[in-house]
């Protein structure tokens, strides 16, 4: 289940009228501060608020009529949910989304807009998992896994692609980790494309199953983490893994604090959104995690699905 880069390169064909080419920006003032150049690849301006759509669409538009008539289903904590429900309701089938009750409102609203039939499951990957299980075997639905599904995986993987072209000749690139999809894309492409490029995967330090995988050569999985960084609260899937293993530079991680802190200069510099999963490539940078003195680096900010009545720097009560 490894996509090689003509995968990924078809997947960009197929998808391309169904996704934004989002913009790469830059900010002198966050050059200064690291010491190297930044290139921000800004999917919070994808279709549904993230990177998440490349692989839904990408999905749902390989599937054969017969197959695709029946439906597709996934468990998701949001953006993937809502790239799924929209994915299909650009091809004209059903969508059955779980989704943990701790899934930001937002994400929530997001998933019914499109359409997506929802069932809701404790915030854990085996309630996940078994409630997706169940739904499937009473749709017949086809599993789009968020993050363990080979089309999935190509689609993510074409927003590097358009990272490299937009911002040539980068170093290093830093991309959020959670399920690890967006990761393995990225490091499919990026080391086909240029072999010398360092990957790096960002993750928070609440939720280091990576990090900790990574080390001991073998999946150590979570079992409940509360992460900020909601999108960032599953294990890393095993095919991920492998490909990690081979094509991954370095895992690092992140605090809560930083998470926060990052979150809040992108939208006070850039003036965009983002959200909490998306912050945490800069954070990394913020902490001193990676090297960027002297170096060019691209962040893949993820998502910008955030709620904003529980912004994190907002005062409760």
């Amino acid at each position: 289940m490894s996509p090689d880069l003509a995968a990924i390169r078809s997947a960009h064909d197929r998808i391309r009228p169904h996704i934004h080419r989002t913009p790469v920006l830059t900010s002198a003032r966050f050059d200064t501060a690291c010491g190297g150049n930044l290139f921000f690849k800004t999917e919070n301006f994808q279709k549904a608020g993230a990177f998440k759509s490349r692989g839904a669409v990408n999905a749902v538009f390989s599937l054969d009529a017969a197959t695709a008539a029946r439906g597709v289903a996934t468990h998701s904590s949001g953006n993937h949910a809502a790239a799924l429900a929209r994915a299909a309701r650009l091809r004209g089938i059903p969508a059955h989304i779980v989704m943990p009750t701790n899934s930001s409102q937002a994400k929530v609203r997001a998933v019914e807009g499109y359409g997506g039939r929802l069932t809701f499951c404790e915030p854990t990957q085996a309630a996940r998992e078994a409630t997706c299980a169940r739904v499937i075997a009473e749709t017949g639905a086809t599993l789009v896994h968020p993050y363990e599904n080979e089309a999935v995986i190509a689609g993510q993987g074409t927003a590097v692609i358009e990272l490299l072209e937009d911002a040539p000749g980068l170093d290093v690139v830093l991309a959020p980790v959670g399920g690890g999809g967006l990761l393995a894309g990225t490091a499919i492409a990026a080391k086909a494309l240029a072999s010398r490029i360092q990957i790096v995967a960002t993750e928070p330090a609440e939720a280091a199953d990576t990090y900790r995988s990574f080390r001991a050569g073998h999946i150590i999985s979570l079992t409940q983490t509360t992460t900020i960084a909601d999108g960032l609260r599953t294990t890393i899937g095993r095919p991920n893994f492998e490909i990690m293993r081979r094509l991954v530079d370095d895992v690092v991680i992140v605090s809560e604090e930083a998470i926060v802190a990052a979150m809040r200069a992108i939208w006070e510099t850039l003036k965009i959104v983002v959200e909490p999963s998306g912050a945490v490539p800069y954070a990394a940078v913020l902490e001193g995690k990676v090297n960027i003195a002297g170096r060019r680096a691209g962040l893949i900010l993820s998502g910008g699905n955030v709620d904003l009545d529980a912004l994190p720097w907002v005062a409760k009560g």
